[in-house]
């Protein structure tokens, strides 16, 4: 716990001077009480238990003191709180290689699958938007509450050439900034994003100016990418990451497949398709994200739940002033009621 002003946590010296002084009053009403009457009456008016209960007010009054000078402090801790995203972008991949059977029944029907287990546990009010993307990206469902219309658009994936893992970033951030003039087209040309360009003739146009933002501060939306590839086309994967972690919005990357890759057919042509993780742990750190593993379709779908958790709660530095604030005016509430109650007087 740490303080925005603690400074006044010097305050809290009172306290024991304040115990000093409640001692020093019970001792002088103890020798006024034995001026007038025998110490055995007195004992035996009070009955067994009020001696102790009489010390109960005040230690609760006191407690009510601490609370509210360390409240005065403005104290910060680490509290779970639920998350202020209200936009969830699916950025998935649908190149050729979602065909690999190493994830059962195939890695494409895998995604499917827990992408549709994901939405049933995400809270109602949350919406979410879906961007497919391979040799290029395209929005196939706009963001929205409407889980039915999320899962029809995911059930009419169509798998395709190329993997444009970048452009599937920046489509998704077009997606949820649509004023921001956040443009594809400004990253590279049509027939570019249409059919694909190599690697090194990448485009290195910056979209619109703007001025950055810290990395992971935008809490009302996040992306999840979830690609089984390296990329191969597109805008460049790290460039992509850089663009969100400008804007302070969260990639989490999640690496379905095998590491050491597999040899999958395609409209009459072969290819190795491997895991790069190396990449999608970069798009995670430089966005404040994290980067999920999933080798097979069970594991996938814990992934799912992870980011469902992580997208509904989140622990985070929060002043709770007006908690203590709370515990103080219960604690003195609860004091004066049990000294009316008891002594017909308060403290």
């Amino acid at each position: 716990m740490t303080f925005l002003w603690p400074q006044l946590l010097w305050l809290l010296l009172a306290l024991p001077l304040l115990v000093a002084a409640y001692i020093w009053l019970l001792r002088r009403k103890k020798k006024l009480a034995l001026r007038y009457a025998s110490l055995s009456i007195v004992k035996e008016a009070l009955g067994p238990g009020r001696g102790l209960r009489r010390h109960v007010p005040p230690v609760l009054f006191l407690l009510s003191l601490a609370a509210m000078l360390l409240a005065a402090a403005r104290p910060y801790a680490v509290v779970t709180l639920p998350m202020t995203q209200e936009t969830i972008m699916l950025a998935m991949d649908v190149s050729g290689s979602m065909r690999a059977t190493d994830v059962q029944p195939n890695r494409l029907v895998a995604a499917q699958n827990a992408a549709k287990a994901f939405l049933a546990q995400l809270p109602r009010q949350i919406r979410v938007g879906i961007v497919a993307f391979a040799g290029s990206a395209q929005v196939v469902q706009v963001p929205t509450i409407n889980r039915e219309d999320l899962v029809s658009a995911i059930d009419r994936f169509q798998l395709q050439r190329g993997t444009a893992i970048g452009n599937g970033i920046v489509m998704s951030l077009a997606t949820i900034f649509p004023d921001a003039g956040i443009d594809l087209n400004s990253m590279g040309s049509e027939r570019e994003r249409a059919r694909g360009i190599a690697i090194d003739q990448a485009p290195k146009e910056s979209p619109k100016e703007f001025v950055p933002v810290a990395p992971g501060s935008y809490g009302s939306a996040a992306i999840i990418l979830l690609t089984d590839g390296q990329r191969t086309t597109g805008v460049d994967s790290l460039e992509a990451a850089r663009l969100a972690a400008d804007r302070g919005v969260r990639v989490y990357t999640v690496g379905i497949g095998t590491v050491d890759g597999e040899t999958i057919g395609f409209e009459g042509w072969s290819m190795r398709v491997r895991l790069d993780e190396e990449t999608l742990k970069r798009i995670a750190t430089t966005t404040q994200a994290e980067y999920f593993y999933a080798g097979s379709a069970e594991s996938l779908k814990k992934v799912y739940e992870k980011l469902s958790a992580r997208l509904t709660v989140e622990k985070k530095e929060t002043e709770i002033s007006a908690l203590l604030a709370l515990v103080a005016a219960v604690l003195a509430i609860t004091s004066a009621g049990l000294s009316l109650l008891w002594f017909n007087r308060i403290l």
